[in-house]
């Protein structure tokens, strides 16, 4: 029988890898659960997977070069989530271990969390909520509505077009800054990213983490947003310059920041930076609803049916490399 390492820690099962899905996996081979933390450490990956010829993996397991290395029996890796950039796939192909990747589910759960973050920050929500659970009097301050606002999504993927008609019926005008968007952009005013923050009231980081997007948001994209605009991360952590943020918030260049995501681990907010009296931080939950899980990690069930089977996996990204298929066949 097929032994399957699922890497996820007893916490990360229960919010990314529910009762649902890991009884599907059961149905498929010997499910090896992980009792500690998540192996962050390529070692304790190394050391959990001897022997399993698949391994189900979080987003927090790295497998560099040296996993493959070590790992004779495996056939497949396969991730449940989008992000794959801590696998070294070329070493992997080197073996002919198979990579797959999960399809973003999360696209509803996100695109909700950024507009609540949008509301909270117009109306001081958590602010006033905050002094009251501290038994103080808010202060009370004038509002905003989203009605009228502009709001500029800078990437038009799977998140950016579920936003995008959510804030056209709040009333929104709403523009994208997308090179090459992924989802069809329809009537939406496509905008160079200059002319996007000078002009909206709301700016949303929606776009992907690549070399070419590190640190887009730096300095001079923050000097150029309104003083009255708020910025929304809720990508990844290296697409802004968390200094120069601090920088623009401290000195007033904006209304202020919500954020999901930052350069401490896991892509969680920097706590300093989320503890910022402009901030609204959250530890980079706004994919985390139980439907958004299932979907990803159902994904994973999927493809290694299909590998059992013999048949392609469904986002494989390396599969005419992965000649460690055969073993299972045979099998």
């Amino acid at each position: 029988m097929t032994t399957i390492l699922l890497t996820h820690s007893p916490l990360a099962r229960e919010n990314y890898y529910g009762e649902p899905a890991l009884q599907a996996l059961r149905g498929l081979g010997e499910v090896r659960l992980n009792p500690g933390a998540d192996p962050a450490d390529p070692a304790d990956l190394i050391r959990m997977a001897q022997g399993c010829q698949i391994i189900v993996s979080s987003r927090l397991a790295a497998a560099p070069a040296q996993v493959f290395d070590a790992l004779p029996d495996l056939v497949a890796f396969c991730r449940v989530a989008v992000d794959i950039r801590n696998i070294d796939v070329a070493a992997a192909s080197r073996q002919g271990v198979l990579v797959t990747h999960a399809t973003p589910g999360f696209a509803a759960s996100v695109a909700e969390w950024i507009v609540g973050v949008m509301i909270d920050a117009s109306r001081d929500i958590s602010r006033s909520a905050a002094a009251y659970w501290r038994g103080e009097m808010p202060a009370i301050n004038m509002g905003r509505e989203l009605r009228g606002a502009t709001l500029g999504i800078i990437g038009h993927g799977h998140i950016g077009g579920y936003l995008a008609p959510l804030g056209r019926a709040l009333g929104m005008r709403v523009v994208i800054s997308d090179p090459q968007p992924e989802q069809d952009p329809g009537d939406l005013p496509r905008l160079g990213l200059e002319q996007l923050l000078s002009e909206s009231d709301y700016v949303v980081c929606l776009a992907p983490a690549n070399p070419q997007t590190a640190n887009l948001i730096d300095a001079a994209a923050l000097r150029r947003m309104k003083r009255d605009a708020f910025f929304v991360n809720a990508s990844r952590g290296e697409l802004v310059d968390e200094g120069a943020l601090r920088v623009a918030l401290d000195e007033g260049w904006i209304a202020g920041c919500a954020m999901d995501v930052g350069r401490a681990q896991d892509q969680m907010p920097s706590a300093a930076l989320a503890g910022h009296p402009r901030v609204i931080a959250t530890p980079h939950i706004g994919g985390l609803t139980p439907a958004a899980s299932l979907h990803q990690a159902m994904d994973t069930v999927t493809q290694v049916g299909a590998i059992l089977r013999g048949d392609p996996p469904p986002h494989a990204v390396n599969y005419d490399s992965a000649t460690r298929l055969q073993r299972l066949q045979a099998a």
